[in-house]
């Protein structure tokens, strides 16, 4: 399975399969037997890079690390005080070496591998949309009901957890907002136009947020991704395409994607957490991995300042009120073994090959403390072939489809989940990037049913009301009589699917 850059790396295109989610506390030093890839070469003229430097909070110590930061020839473009991370660029190829030793700074490291000015370029896979034929025919086809949408009977996804019930009790309230941190959403769709807070949302790529009209739109079509994730949370029930799992509810868009490469790197993540939480989000939504660095190993300076920053942020958001939901990712890993061999990163420059200990090095944001990591399911309610998984890593499953081993029984036949895309389209994908959007909607339907609950008490909540779900008896999809991949737990927890699949029935009964 190819892994593919940003976005992609958390949802899988049709009809060709695309491959693109442990407490840290205060991140002590790890071992770590990665070996890591080789820095960028130094020169005189060296290219500018982004930094992010972690220092306390109080404004003494900012204010001297600022002075410092320009003394190494670094200019600052973001400051975020309340949780000391302060966003750098620099051409000083000796700048994160020299910074980590200004008193006050708790860590800093390079964000990229590749130059700030780098095209990069964009690995693109073919989308099945729904033209308006194709649409037309389907809802013929669909046994339709006067409460269901006119694409609803391709939504197998709905009904396995209980979503199209769920929204004749209770379609969430207009008072609870999802943020989806992502590629952009088109907010001019039908299917999420009266859905949609334009006041919640910003363009953070870079790592300073813009609020200007439209900026957190997507640049083009291709860039499809959060489009589709947010219908999958609130696409509004309003006799137009597809419905959402919650889709009484509020959902605005923090675009945090590199003009450049369409890559998510960490300043823009940090900004996108700190923008929620000053904006009253109560969820966010996660279907990425932080970029370049698939897995960060904490005995790389320049990683674990991206852990550090990353994590300040989301905990900053949390210590807000907000939840924070991200899928677990599509490489089909177990991030409680004890090696996983990563060879897709830098994806900003030129991977290389190491073996990591996943108890070490952190995928972010899913493996940060108080996030809730979301598995992939198909329509047989069994692990989604490509879905990372892993035994006290994984909090609850939730439909992300499977076209290639779970086929349901419905028009398109095809597995994966339909949602909205830009310019009033719709289209399959598949991926834990269509899992956690599941998950944000139950988590919406939560806490719009228990408006006071912190995000402790809403994953608590997440956690009890999941459809509890064994490990399977055996884990061999393609019949080869070797195992796919190995669950360990009992029916309660396990490293498939937590503590269970969402239910968002359950949710608002």
């Amino acid at each position: 399975m190819s892994h593919l850059r940003s976005r992609r790396r958390l949802a899988l295109a049709v009809p060709v399969v695309l491959s693109l989610t442990a407490s840290l506390g205060f991140l002590p030093a790890a071992a770590s037997a990665a070996p890591q890839a080789a820095p960028a070469t130094r020169t005189a003229d060296a290219p500018k890079l982004a930094y992010v430097v972690n220092t306390k909070t109080d404004r003494h110590t900012i204010a001297s690390v600022k002075k410092a930061i320009g003394k190494a020839d670094g200019s600052v473009v973001a400051t975020y005080g309340r949780i000391g991370v302060i966003v750098v660029h620099s051409s000083n190829p000796d700048f994160a070496k020299t910074i980590r030793t200004v008193r006050g700074v708790q860590s800093a490291g390079a964000t990229r591998t590749a130059p700030l000015t780098a095209a990069g370029t964009k690995e693109e896979g073919a989308v099945e949309y729904l033209t308006a034929a194709q649409a037309k025919r389907t809802e013929a086809a669909s046994a339709k009901t006067p409460e269901s949408e006119p694409l609803e009977a391709d939504q197998w996804d709905l009904r396995a957890i209980g979503a199209d019930k769920a929204a004749q009790i209770n379609p969430g309230s207009r008072k609870v907002t999802v943020a989806v941190i992502d590629t952009g959403v088109d907010d001019t769709h039908p299917d999420i136009a009266s859905n949609f807070s334009a006041s919640q949302s910003a363009n953070c790529a870079g790592g300073k947020p813009d609020t200007s009209e439209g900026a957190w739109r997507p640049y083009t079509p291709e860039d499809y991704h959060g489009t589709h994730v947010a219908g999958e949370i609130a696409a509004a029930r309003n006799g137009i395409g597809v419905a959402g799992v919650a889709p009484g509810v509020k959902v605005s868009s923090i675009n945090v994607t590199d003009r450049a490469n369409g890559l998510f790197y960490p300043e823009s993540v940090v900004c996108a957490f700190v923008f929620a939480a000053d904006h009253g989000v109560e969820i966010t939504n996660n279907s990425y991995y932080v970029d370049p660095w698939l897995y960060n190993c904490m005995d790389d300076p320049d990683q674990r300042a991206i852990v550090d920053a990353v994590n300040r942020a989301q905990l900053y958001a949390q210590k807000k009120g907000t939840l924070n939901v991200a899928a677990a990712g599509n490489s089909n890993h177990d991030l409680d073994s004890d090696a996983i061999v990563d060879d897709s990163s830098p994806d900003d420059s030129t991977p290389v090959e190491r073996t990591i200990d996943p108890h070490e090095c952190f995928d972010v944001p899913n493996q940060l403390p108080g996030v809730v990591t979301v598995s992939s399911t198909g329509v047989d309610n069994v692990k989604s072939y490509f879905s990372t998984y892993g035994k006290g890593v994984v909090d609850v499953a939730a439909p992300g489809g499977d076209g290639r081993y779970q086929i349901p029984d419905t028009p398109s036949k095809n597995g994966r989940i339909l949602s909205t895309m830009p310019n009033g389209a719709w289209g399959f994908l598949q991926g834990t990037s269509m899992a956690s959007p599941h998950a944000s909607g139950v988590a919406a339907l939560l806490k719009s049913k228990h408006p006071w609950a912190s995000p402790a008490q809403l994953q608590a909540l997440m956690k009890a009301q999941a459809d509890r779900t064994a490990c399977p008896s055996s884990y061999d999809q393609d019949g080869d009589g070797t195992q796919d991949a190995v669950c360990e737990g009992g029916k309660r927890v396990n490293g498939f699917y937590g503590h269970g699949i969402v239910n968002a029935l359950r949710a608002v009964k």
